[in-house]
């Protein structure tokens, strides 16, 4: 394979990985997808693509899509605490990155258990990366009216599942 259109590649990566893993909420998955684009990316025309960055979260948030909707995907369950072996990087107090670990997998969990794949694909490109509903529904092919209403569904539903303080 050709090394052409690396840079621009590698310059996302990190990008792609952190939108496949926040609507997969899998780490190996996330990789596999990112790897899935690359293959892409090396057989796209690239002179026909105007926004390399767009082309490339597009086609991840896609590619992402596809695999929670997947048949496959449906019908596994998870056996025993399903995020053991992802880390959120540790900091200097032990005891705080204990405490963020627990609460990273808490949000992934509800994220991935509570909404839809088209919610959460909003919810993450809005939330997580500040997208302006006209770029998400572009990259998901949706109308804006459309993703503007899935973000308020996912903000309602997880709003909804928040402990009230009392």
């Amino acid at each position: 394979m050709s090394t052409a259109g690396l840079d621009e590649f590698l310059q996302v990566r990190p990008r792609l990985f952190r939108i496949a893993y926040r609507i997969t909420g899998n780490r190996h998955e996330a990789e596999e997808l990112v790897q899935d684009v690359w293959v892409r990316w090396q057989r796209t025309d690239r002179t026909a693509v105007t926004d390399p960055q767009a082309f490339l979260a597009t086609t991840v948030s896609r590619l992402a899509i596809n695999v929670v909707q997947s048949a496959r995907r449906r019908h596994e369950t998870a056996v025993g605490p399903w995020l053991s072996d992802e880390r959120v990087a540790p900091g200097p107090d032990p005891q705080l990155s204990v405490e963020n670990q627990e609460a990273f997998e808490a949000a992934v969990q509800l994220l991935t258990e509570t909404l839809s794949p088209a919610e959460r694909a909003t919810y993450v490109l809005r939330e997580g990366f500040d997208y302006p509903y006209r770029q998400i529904a572009e990259l998901l092919r949706i109308g804006a009216p459309n993703a503007r209403q899935l973000v308020k569904r996912a903000r309602n539903r997880l709003a909804e599942l928040a402990p009230t303080a009392g």
